[in-house]
């Protein structure tokens, strides 16, 4: 298969390069060269920015498309329209932030999208992220007359990932020691290594899958306790956990996801509990989890070590909830 990808050089991109070369695709790449421009010597490159600078792409012909990078609707559909003639198939990496809120428990893929009053906004915020991905979904959909897949992908983690949102536990677990951790050792969380992302999404494209898949992991939503065991086991460390409810979590104003990763407050509704159905009929996989650790501690080893982490409790922070939390369980006592 001759492959466009619109990306490629960073974390999920450069998974779904790696996945395609190992299949034996024929590779293109269509970025800025900014980031690891170094990266694929050997495979094609063609430099531009998508906003405006498509041209580079004229009088070229692939099989399929994937666009790892869209977020303003209008930019997405720019490159639909021009690549509509060029390519029989496009696929979208989404996100599962498209869907409104509060979420259902067990949401699928016809649950209702997220909207916004103004469709030309383009500043990307908080707010505006599902929204504007719901509406560069459309925006695939109509430019390719329905030729696309769309990808909603979860938390993706595993090396590379630059985001540190899961990066932290395996990290924080290796320091030992007591660890707080969110709600309860059954509570239940959802994300997918990037490999298996890119795995499925490659072999989604290579059948002309078109329309919404939810694709997160594992099968069933992994309880937080089991993983962040597994982590203690690969690592040998000696962290012991201290499971604080979310009621004092939400007090404490400690946020959710970012600064505690893989929780969500109560009133986030089924944010961990998505319907993976479609997507593990279509031949979702997934590797254990201990693999998924035990290469993001390999990965996380190769980084300076003044890395300055974008996710997680800093240890005074941390220390001073637990302070706080046993305190708190004093008194009720």
């Amino acid at each position: 298969m001759r492959l466009l990808i619109i990306g490629g050089t960073r974390f999920l991109g450069r998974a779904l390069v790696d996945e395609a070369r190992a299949a034996g695709h024929e590779v293109t790449l269509f970025n800025r060269g900014r980031s690891n421009p170094a990266l694929y010597p050997d495979v094609e490159q063609l430099h531009g920015d998508r906003d405006g600078e498509l041209d580079v792409l004229a009088g070229r012909r692939w099989d399929a498309v994937i666009d790892t990078c869209g977020y303003v609707p209008r930019v997405v559909r720019a490159a639909a329209d021009f690549l509509a003639g060029a390519v029989e198939h496009y696929t979208f990496i989404s996100s599962l932030s498209v869907y409104a809120e509060p979420l259902a428990a067990n949401t699928d893929e016809s649950g209702p999208l997220a909207t916004t009053p103004d469709e030309t906004v383009e500043e990307i915020t908080g707010e505006t992220y599902g929204p504007l991905k719901a509406l560069c979904e459309r925006a695939a959909m109509e430019g390719m007359g329905g030729r696309a897949l769309l990808v909603r992908s979860g938390l993706i983690v595993g090396p590379h990932d630059g985001s540190d949102r899961f990066n932290y536990w395996p990290a924080r677990v290796a320091r030992g020691g007591e660890v707080l951790a969110p709600e309860s050792p059954d509570y239940g969380v959802q994300f997918i290594d990037v490999r298996d992302l890119a795995r499925w999404t490659l072999r989604a494209t290579e059948q002309r899958l078109v329309g919404p898949y939810n694709v997160t992991g594992p099968e069933r939503p992994l309880p937080l306790g089991r993983l962040l065991d597994t982590i203690r086991d690969v690592t040998g460390s000696d962290a012991r956990f201290t499971w604080v409810n979310g009621a004092f979590l939400v007090t404490h104003e400690v946020g959710p996801f970012v600064e505690m990763p893989l929780w969500v407050p109560d009133d986030f509704g089924g944010f961990n509990s998505f319907s993976i159905d479609r997507a593990l009929a279509a031949g979702l996989a997934f590797r254990p989890a201990v693999e998924t650790v035990r290469d993001t501690l390999a990965w996380l080893a190769t980084r300076p070590a003044d890395h300055v982490w974008r996710a997680g409790l800093s240890a005074e922070r941390e220390a001073e909830l637990l302070r706080q939390w046993h305190a708190t369980q004093a008194a009720v006592n």
